[in-house]
């Protein structure tokens, strides 16, 4: 046997446990943060084509996660099972076949979108008017009007 006392050899295997331990995780996670590109690194590494789709459907998936958001406070309000209170339907489940998944109707989002993009136009335009309105106004007084 050895001359070490059973007392000290349980602390130093712990001590080689805890050490050994700290190594792998410290090894994971500087892995991690030099490996792992971030967003922005990601997205300057699409095709253009790619970027492009990201770039024009950032605000839909935006919306979905919104959507996403409310029925996740509704879940969380109620107190039945998840999988009862949520209006998603499983597509493992026999009436959740065939179903789409989708939160956000896409046709719906487009012609929102749309529309905004109309009334921001008329509201410029509007303006615009007004703008041209008073300096018609201007224009008619005349240089040796005292009012």
């Amino acid at each position: 046997m050895s001359s070490i006392p059973l007392q000290q050899r349980v602390w130093y295997r712990w001590a080689r446990v805890y050490f050994t331990g700290s190594c792998i995780i410290g090894f994971g996670v500087l892995c991690f943060k030099y490996t792992v590109p971030t967003d922005e690194k990601l997205i300057a590494r699409f095709s253009p084509e790619v970027r492009a789709d990201y770039e024009r459907n950032k605000e839909l998936r935006h919306k979905e996660q919104e959507e996403l958001m409310k029925i996740v406070k509704q879940t969380s309000a109620s107190n039945d099972p998840i999988w009862k209170t949520g209006y998603i339907k499983s597509p493992f489940e026999k009436e959740g076949r065939g179903v789409d998944p989708k939160l956000v109707n896409i046709e719906e989002f487009n012609r929102a979108k749309a529309n905004e993009f109309k009334l921001k136009e008329l509201e410029v335009a509007n303006q615009e008017l007004e703008e041209q309105q008073a300096l018609a106004k201007q224009k008619k007084k005349h240089w040796w009007s005292w009012s």
